[in-house]
């Protein structure tokens, strides 16, 4: 049974950086694409960034196109969220989404998504 497991999440200043990393732990892991979100209270859960595991293929969210980037180490079975350029409005929690379905594609539905990792508390103090 694959789980992930974040790390990385803190507190950072407007206009800071953090990197937070998702690791997919125990069994076999067959990825199709690994995703970040991101949860405020009283919202709907946010589309963040997803990856292509095999292909490398990356789409983000509106709110954060040119400020994160979002990587993947396939030996180590760990995607990444480098996070530029933070606002207060990209405080939430984040979370780490895993397909590990036979197919080709990326999506920004958390639908799509069939595991995810607890989540970790992401502050951008203004």
């Amino acid at each position: 049974q694959v789980q992930l497991v974040e790390f990385g999440g803190g507190l950072v200043q407007a206009g800071g950086s953090l990197s937070l990393s998702c690791t997919a732990a125990g069994g076999t892991l067959s990825a199709n694409a690994m995703a970040w979100f991101r949860k405020v209270a009283g919202q709907e859960r946010e589309f963040v960034a997803t990856i292509n595991w095999n292909s490398g293929t990356t789409w983000y969210g509106d709110s954060v196109k040119g400020r994160f980037t979002c990587s993947r180490d396939s030996a180590k079975n760990t995607v990444y969220l480098q996070m530029n350029s933070l606002k207060p409005e990209d405080t939430g929690i984040y979370y780490c989404a895993l397909d590990s379905r036979r197919r080709i594609g990326i999506s920004n539905l958390s639908s799509y998504y069939d595991h995810w990792g607890q989540g970790t508390q992401v502050t951008v103090s203004s």
